[in-house]
């Protein structure tokens, strides 16, 4: 078992030189140094990619054929065409002696050694710019890559990372995530089952396919505020191509499938309750409390801007309620208009805010980008699910502090309460919705009016 495990290690050197020498496909990107991160967009994306030096085994060398000789002993069948292909390193599929088709993650040759120069780089060029414009306050792009990029390097830990998620959400019964082999996996190559369907965004796959599309919104909606708001362990790259959607043939139900568990934040209980209580805040329209935990959470006299921010909303529409009405073209555009404008002081509020902040607007804004493409986007029902969440992690916190029998009960009484009315609320919203719900309208309308 460790001879195999140390013969896929070396195939990280190898397979890519397969697949750029034997289709003649070179991408030029791939030979530069790391594209420096990239920060805040319209609604204060925050993102890392690092594009490394590729050097491969020439194509119809001795050691090329070596090694494509023992890809040969381990595997029945092993497509030279990636999957998929990043920075970092790129999936093909391969069918194991024992019939099992799983999913190799290889890493990029030299990736290890070079992402310290490619740190280095970065800030010394992020140094450059601050030279240059002494408002430049991104220096904490480095301190996010140095911490960070170690343990996307690490798929050992990417593999603990899929198996404490599953174990973690194991009651969402829409929830897939990849079983990691762990006998054939090491540092630099990831042995999971092989698992397909179409991207969460894909909203034409979804009807082609019968998938309900406000289910799979719906769904994924419940999965990341379990994340964020109860467990305080998020996947901060829900992208498209890392989450897939699948019609079980057998139940006829729609799987959501969860892909590249390399980065995850761990939320502490301090933030994690300041954001609940946020949130909750947001939903209820209470600016008060709005104020008090943006503070909190850093943004000092700029949480009119964070909370715009974290919703993608206009800060009229946090006003009125953001479940009180959907985004509108007009609203869309504001927010873009006014994003380059306070460009600034969003440079400033990335700057103070927590570092468990920072992946977590990019989540946002990913998650965000996924209803805008379903068209589902600040439908009532996820933020439904957000204060179900809320409420539960809240109760959970105070009656773990409490230790007094009554003050737990009481607790648990509130907490009953709050989730039932959020439940009629629903049920009131989507009798509200239906044909049955118009019918019964209707029917009590013509009742109260023959009374007269």
């Amino acid at each position: 078992m460790a001879r195999r495990a140390l013969k896929l290690a070396s195939l990280a050197a190898a397979t890519s030189g397969i697949y750029l020498y034997g289709n003649k496909f070179l991408d030029p990107n791939d030979f530069g140094v790391v594209r420096v991160g990239r920060a805040v967009a319209t609604t204060a994306v925050i993102t890392y990619d690092y594009l490394t030096s590729l050097r491969s085994v020439p194509y119809g060398s001795e050691e090329y054929e070596f090694l494509k000789s023992q890809i040969k002993e381990l595997f029945v069948s092993f497509e030279d065409t990636p999957l998929g292909a990043a920075s970092l390193a790129q999936v093909h599929k391969a069918v194991l002696q024992d019939g099992r088709t799983v999913a190799v993650k290889i890493q990029h040759p030299k990736v290890q050694a070079q992402s310290s120069k490619d740190i280095l780089l970065m800030e010394v060029l992020l140094l450059v710019v601050k030279q240059i414009f002494p408002d430049f306050e991104f220096m904490w792009l480095v301190e996010e890559a140095k911490k960070n990029l170690p343990l996307e390097l690490d798929f050992l830990n990417e593999g603990r990372n899929a198996e404490k998620v599953a174990h973690m959400l194991k009651n969402f019964d829409f929830l897939k995530v990849p079983r990691i082999y762990w006998e054939l996996s090491t540092r630099r190559v990831l042995l999971m089952e092989f698992m397909e369907g179409g991207q969460v965004n894909d909203r034409a796959y979804m009807e082609k396919n019968g998938i309900n599309v406000n289910e799979i919104s719906r769904n994924l909606g419940k999965l990341y505020s379990e994340m964020i708001f109860v467990n305080g362990f998020v996947h901060c790259d829900p992208h498209p191509g890392n989450v897939l959607v699948k019609k079980c043939p057998a139940s006829g139900k729609a799987h959501i499938i969860l892909l590249d568990h390399g980065l995850y934040q761990v939320l502490s209980e301090s933030f994690r309750m300041d954001y609940c209580r946020l949130w909750q805040a947001l939903i209820k329209a209470d600016m008060k409390r709005v104020q008090k935990y943006s503070r909190r959470l850093g943004a000092g006299d700029l949480y009119p801007l964070f909370a715009c921010m974290l919703t993608a909303r206009s800060w009229e529409s946090v006003n009125r309620g953001i479940d009180r009405s959907p985004v509108s073209a007009s609203e869309d555009v504001e927010i873009r208009s006014n994003a380059a404008a306070y460009l600034p002081q969003i440079t400033q509020l990335l700057n103070n805010v927590p570092r468990q902040m920072l992946l977590l607007l990019k989540t946002n804004d990913l998650l965000r980008g996924i209803e805008s493409a379903l068209h589902t986007r600040a439908s009532a029902s996820s933020f439904l699910n957000m204060s179900r969440c809320c409420i539960r992690a809240v109760s959970t916190y105070q009656r773990n502090k409490s230790h007094s029998l009554y003050r737990r009960a009481q607790i648990s009484f509130t907490e009953a309460l709050s989730l039932w009315q959020i439940n009629l609320y629903e049920l009131f919203l989507w009798l509200k919705g239906s044909r049955l719900g118009n019918w019964v309208i209707v029917l009590l309308s013509r009742m109260h009016h023959s009374t007269y």
